[in-house]
């Protein structure tokens, strides 16, 4: 099908893969390489549907407690980061571990930490229920409580209104979360904010980029799982830039050919645990159907990189060995 008089897709830049998605995604390969199956995963490495089903056939196995993995084997904790209790799970079960947790959430545990010992209030700003969240809440549960959105406001209480800080989940809408934070500083005028922004440059690139494109597009379509916090948050943001519809697909052929009824424009982005590879895919759709003139929005460059886990320069089939060795090697290891 040739292109269609007026018929554009506006491509959002930067999109997919962060640093740390990027670096999680690397360390399971890795580990694979190094280490040879199985590789067992806590939870998704990231949350992205595609990228899971393709570490499995490599030998990759997710799960959802430590406690499934059996002794004298390598675990390794997904980007979104554990809380202490996990990493106490996994040393009473004799197992090796990476950390792929992204060094941003990384920076968001130790300000949890500092400021419990300092013995603040903490008041994490998050979607109940996210592992980021329960990660992050682990490590001050006394001094952490949650507040999903300006709605959960009104039932915060603070032994001190002085000593009250605020955190957030790093995946957050950037708009929603000031919101929330002003609702906050009105109920208690003396709170702080962290050092430094906890939503991630990645999260706040995306949106930027999806802002300037959304106020164009008729629909904006957004490559990302459903469980994907960020990639959720792009498809609200780009309703709130302007755009006539969003959708959320993991694959092209999710997309619904009664959504370009009437639409000139089509705004394509992806959250930041989506390959490029499914991107492709979606433009090569929308080309078949004849829009294949093609614009890039740019919103900023990214340059940042995070080093792999240092645990991957280490024989870890040779230290969980020895964990269970040191047990008069009770519960062998199992492949």
């Amino acid at each position: 099908m040739t292109a269609s008089p007026g018929r554009r897709v506006l491509l959002a830049a930067p999109r997919g893969y962060c640093a740390g998605v990027d670096r999680a995604v690397i360390a399971v390969e890795k580990a694979l390489e190094q280490y040879g199956a199985p590789v067992y995963v806590r939870h998704e490495i990231v949350h992205n549907k595609y990228v899971v089903q393709t570490l499995e056939k490599k030998g990759a196995i997710f799960v959802e407690r430590t406690e499934e993995v059996p002794p004298g084997n390598i675990v390794m904790f997904s980007a979104h980061g554990v809380a202490p209790v996990v990493h106490e799970e996994a040393k009473q079960g004799r197992l090796a571990t990476i950390d792929a947790t992204c060094p941003l959430v990384t920076k968001v545990h130790k300000e949890a930490v500092r400021f419990a010992g300092e013995d603040y209030d903490i008041l994490l700003i998050g979607h109940e229920g996210h592992e980021e969240v329960i990660g992050t809440s682990g490590e001050a549960p006394d001094h952490i409580q949650l507040v999903d959105g300006p709605g959960d406001v009104a039932k915060v209480e603070v032994r001190d209104p002085s000593k009250v800080v605020w955190l957030s989940q790093t995946t957050l809408s950037v708009d929603e979360t000031m919101e929330t934070v002003d609702a906050l500083k009105e109920k208690f005028p003396q709170l702080i904010s962290p050092p430094s922004d906890d939503i991630c440059y990645a999260t706040q690139n995306r949106q930027l980029a999806v802002k300037q494109m959304g106020a164009e597009a008729d629909l904006v379509i957004v490559v990302g799982s459903r469980n994907s916090s960020n990639s959720k948050r792009l498809v609200e943001v780009a309703k709130l830039a302007g755009a006539r519809a969003s959708y959320l697909v993991d694959f092209a052929d999710e997309i619904d050919e009664a959504w370009l009824e009437g639409v000139t424009t089509v705004g394509v982005t992806s959250g930041a645990s989506v390959p490029e590879v499914l991107v492709e895919q979606v433009l090569e759709w929308l080309a078949r159907r004849g829009f294949e003139d093609v614009e890039i929005v740019k919103a900023a460059e990214e340059s940042i990189t995070f080093s792999l886990p240092k645990e991957l320069r280490r024989d870890l089939r040779e230290e969980a060995a020895a964990l269970v060795a040191e047990r008069g090697g009770a519960g062998a290891a199992e492949a």
